[in-house]
């Protein structure tokens, strides 16, 4: 969908045109989705670490500040994770090293990736790609003041699951326990070598298993998501629902954004998930860099009426938009 406006109109809303299907409330409208930086507010910078690309950030609220974890590519293509704050949650200042970097066989040659956060009691997660040039495979840490990190290792091999048969990546943990389990919504490759989401659950966030037999997002030809499914940031939970915004790219390798709806109770539970992306790639900076044509969203603060997202272009800078959430109602489209 080609953007024709800094103000977009999105989401849960289109789906209350088949919400006479069903009454029961199941999702949020999220709203007025709007850039609120023309320029990207991190870019690379220096001869080191971060001079080829500073994108895919996720961030959180910590000590009232904004923090912002992104993945750092030097030159040579090896990742680290970088670390900015911030009072606003648009003007960030950077530590001047990387928080952590490519120790570890599943990590070396390739680096640290794609990082994700979530907080239970008095720990961040941290769930990110190992990539060794060999395979790449969701690995996971923690860590008290989110610069200290503690590795747990690898949590959902590569290669081994009944539906994925290559790399796994991307894990977006549910924020809170339901049903006495931590739940998971995660990237894996399949044997047609479509990147598709699946669903994992744990009892004490490092030992994960397969909810299912099965993507519970797959690909869809055709669509603006034919090609990749892969999670966002940690989802978002409403008195209802779990959503779960989700990068996806064509056969053409464009990446645009979209949701799913999951039920609060039930996390294997599709709801509703966007026909349409809500968002996509308008400036330059989103169009032209390491690859083009990107908008990845991977961080997601609440803050006031709204949301502020955190979103990759190009696979080179930083941006931020926001959206207002207000309740909503949606019926079954999937």
């Amino acid at each position: 969908m080609r953007l024709l406006s800094r103000t977009l109109v999105v989401a849960f809303t289109a789906c209350a045109l088949v919400s006479l299907l069903s009454a029961q409330p199941v999702a949020q409208a999220i709203t007025h989705w709007q850039r609120l930086s023309d320029t990207p507010i991190l870019s690379p910078q220096g001869e080191g670490w971060e001079s080829a690309g500073t994108f895919n950030p996720s961030v959180v609220r910590f000590r009232d500040k904004f923090v912002m974890l992104y993945r750092a590519q030097d030159r040579s293509g090896t990742s680290t994770l970088g670390y900015a704050e911030s009072n606003d949650g648009i003007h960030f200042r950077r530590r001047p090293h990387p928080v952590l970097s490519p120790e570890t066989d599943y990590e070396k040659d390739g680096g640290v990736e794609d990082p994700r956060l979530v907080k239970f009691d008095h720990f961040f997660y941290l769930t990110y790609t190992g990539y060794n040039k060999k395979a790449a495979q969701l690995c996971m840490a923690k860590s008290r003041d989110l610069i200290h990190w503690k590795r747990m290792g690898v949590i959902l091999p590569a290669y081994q699951d009944k539906w994925y048969k290559a790399w796994t990546k991307s894990g977006a943990i549910v924020p809170e326990k339901i049903d006495g389990k931590y739940w998971m919504y995660f990237h894996g490759i399949s044997s047609a070598k479509l990147g598709q989401v699946g669903l994992a659950y744990s009892t004490d966030l490092v030992h994960w298993s397969e909810a299912l037999d099965h993507p519970i997002l797959a690909a869809r030809p055709g669509n603006f998501d034919s090609a990749v499914v892969e999670p966002g940031p940690a989802p978002i939970l409403t008195p209802t629902s779990i959503i779960l915004v989700y990068n996806g790219a064509d056969d053409n390798a464009v990446y645009r954004t979209g949701y799913a709806v999951f039920d609060r109770k039930d996390p294997s539970h599709l709801l509703v998930r966007s026909s349409e992306p809500i968002f996509a790639s308008e400036k330059d900076w989103e169009k032209v860099g390491q690859v083009p044509n990107v908008v990845f969203v991977e961080g997601a603060v609440p803050q006031g009426d709204h949301y502020l997202f955190y979103y990759g272009g190009a696979d080179k800078y930083v941006g931020v938009a926001q959206a207002e959430v207000s309740s909503g109602s949606a019926a079954i489209n999937k």
